[in-house]
């Protein structure tokens, strides 16, 4: 198994009714008061329900220190080890498909994860060994790569029954070029004559800044890498599916491991009360799809969180979602 993960970690899934009477028209006082009734209504159910939408995004999104929410960028490869095949293969089929669904492209059977889900019935011992040998795998250097190492601490010490660390790349939203010098990356002229002594720009990325303004950035964040290590004992609580989705969900998408969200029927809470939802809700799937929809490019990240809020509005809008969560 630890095989497995380090070749990952290194790079390398009517009834009828009775007709209505005839309507009398209203006089032009009952037309005024009902249409300032009706828009007073609206007014205060858009403003509940964006309310509550804001809420969520700023309780499950983890965006690494001065950065911006980061997704996916395009392809995606699910890796699953140490469960039975026919458990990993389906954790693997609804990843790769919830993936689908917003807009990845999921690998062929034999791609290089960079979702690595593991099992193991001494989770914390993996989390140290893995951290212990391969930091660098989940500490790569780059400026706003990760959470840093005080989270990188409650990752390994987490009595959570899925703990995760997810690692993401500034990128040229134009190029898809990483917007981040990497320890000892060396680009432009020393790639190609070895014997060119490098200089501190070879070192840097090469960015054009087209797309950017004062209000604007062409930089978005992409995720690079989701390591998610389950603890065997306590995801027996759940069903393969519930399981499934919930990886999803925190794969997916950057999630913060100590967000309360309580206060949501979402697959979030699956493991606080499997009885209340089966996979993901209404509130997840918008939250998915408005995040992989949204342009993620405000410089000011109150604004970022305002243009994520209105794209997750947006899709939950559009997913016709009957009851609210």
């Amino acid at each position: 198994m630890l095989a497995f993960v380090v070749a990952a970690l290194l790079g390398l899934s009517d009834p009828q009714s009775t007709p209505p009477a005839a309507p009398q028209p209203p006089s032009a006082q009952q037309t005024s008061a009902d249409a300032s009734a009706v828009r007073l209504e609206d007014v205060e159910i858009t403003a509940r329900r964006n309310d509550m939408i804001r809420a969520f995004v700023n309780e499950v999104a983890a965006p690494n220190r001065h950065r911006g929410i980061a997704r996916w960028r395009k392809d995606i490869c699910i890796g699953v080890a140490n469960l039975r095949p026919e458990a990993a293969q389906y954790i693997v089929d609804r990843v790769s498909t919830v993936a689908e669904d917003i807009g990845l492209t999921p690998g062929e059977p034999g791609c290089a994860p960079n979702v690595i889900i593991i099992a193991s019935t001494s989770a914390d011992e993996l989390a140290a060994e893995l951290v212990r040998e391969r930091r660098q795998a989940f500490r790569m250097g780059g400026s706003g790569m990760d959470r840093g190492a005080a989270a990188l601490t409650a990752f390994v010490n987490s009595d959570q029954p899925v703990r995760w660390w997810q690692v993401s790349m500034p990128t040229d939203n134009e190029t898809g070029a990483d917007a981040v010098s990497l320890p000892g990356n060396c680009r432009g002229s020393c790639d190609s004559n070895p014997a060119h002594e490098p200089r501190p720009q070879d070192f840097g990325p090469v960015i054009k800044l087209a797309g950017s303004s004062r209000l604007n950035s062409q930089i978005v964040d992409n995720l690079f890498r989701t390591v998610a290590i389950l603890d065997v004992d306590q995801v027996s609580s759940v069903s393969i599916q519930q399981l499934a989705d919930y990886l999803a969900m925190i794969t997916l998408v950057q999630i913060d491991p100590g967000a309360d969200t309580s206060a949501y029927v979402s697959v979030l809470n699956v493991f606080d009360d499997p009885a209340q939802t089966d996979g993901l809700t209404g509130w997840d799937e918008a939250y998915l799809h408005g995040l992989y929809e949204a342009d993620r490019t405000r410089r000011n990240p109150s604004a970022g969180r305002s243009e994520l809020s209105a794209s997750i509005r947006r899709a939950r809008d559009r997913l016709n979602t009957a009851t609210p969560d």
